[in-house]
């Protein structure tokens, strides 16, 4: 039985990829989706698909990086849907070089797409369903699904500006959890593995599709855990990072307070060689970031 019947999905950068997967998976299990890309042409052909399955789509190019755009965005996915119940925020670029290469539109433009991009639709979006709460007339099992990156859980040689705002989008997810909580929303995030433009671009050998067997890059993989968080099956799971690739599937361990020595008194700086040693010594090693 669908598990998505009657929602309505706004995936962002959905135009192919990772959100072209999403979106068709979420039309196969009863969804009605609003496939969202700068491309405006690339968002209708993926609409096409869907409809050509028995599916329902809506094509949409707004810009999600400004909050009159994504305001347009929700309005327009209303319009057409009588509701909006899951945002996927999928929509990214890359601007990949060493760090002291970087210009400042290769960082502002990163930053702009992802950080602002999810920032605006969770936005306006969150606050449609704070005041349908309060008004008595909650929106159904609303969900915001960010996307995070390996990159941004552990670092990456040469994306520098990629691994910050994949790293802010970790953080906003937390944050957007404990906040949003109240008004029974749930918010999640997901660091996923698959066969994109800019995996192509970036390592093409390795995610090349198989002549045989199972392909462990196809999008559609990674696909099946965004349809689950975007549906009701999901309530109680929040604030979590999900690794996804293949049949792999995994929750993220970020950041927590480890061993404590306390001195009960301030140190002395010459003290702190011996002291940092044994909390290096006694701590979990982190994951070596990408490409080192």
């Amino acid at each position: 039985m669908p598990i998505c019947t009657d929602r309505t999905i706004l995936i962002t950068g959905a135009g192919g990829g990772l959100g072209r997967a999403y979106a068709l998976a979420f039309a196969a299990e009863g969804a009605k989706v609003v496939v969202n890309d700068i491309r405006a042409e690339a968002a209708q052909d993926v609409v096409d698909e869907v409809l050509a399955a028995g599916g329902q789509g809506l094509a949409n190019s707004g810009d999600i990086t400004t909050l009159a755009g994504a305001q347009a965005i929700v309005d327009a996915a209303v319009a057409a849907f009588g509701e909006v119940h899951v945002l996927v925020n999928n929509a990214g670029v890359l601007r990949d070089r060493m760090f002291l290469s970087l210009t400042e539109d290769d960082w502002d433009t990163v930053m702009r797409v992802h950080l602002k991009g999810h920032y605006c639709l969770a936005n306006v979006l969150g606050r449609r369903w704070r005041d349908a709460r309060k008004a008595g007339m909650p929106v159904d099992h609303p969900r915001i699904i960010n996307t995070s990156s390996g990159a941004g859980l552990q670092g990456s040689i040469g994306q520098s500006n990629y691994a910050a705002a994949k790293a802010g989008i970790a953080g906003l997810t937390l944050v957007q959890a404990a906040e949003l909580a109240r008004y029974g929303i749930t918010v999640n995030c997901l660091a996923p593995a698959a066969r994109t433009a800019m995996t192509e671009g970036a390592m093409p050998e390795l995610v090349r599709k198989p002549d045989s067997g199972f392909d462990v890059w196809d999008p559609m993989n990674v696909a099946s855990l965004v349809v689950w968080l975007g549906s009701p099956l999901s309530d109680g799971v929040t604030g979590r990072c999900f690794e996804s690739r293949g049949g792999e599937l995994s929750v993220a361990d970020g950041w927590r307070t480890g061993a404590v020595i306390d001195k009960g008194a301030r140190w002395v700086p010459s003290e702190l060689t011996a002291v940092v040693g044994q909390l290096l010594d006694d701590a979990v090693p982190p994951q070596k970031v990408y490409g080192t």
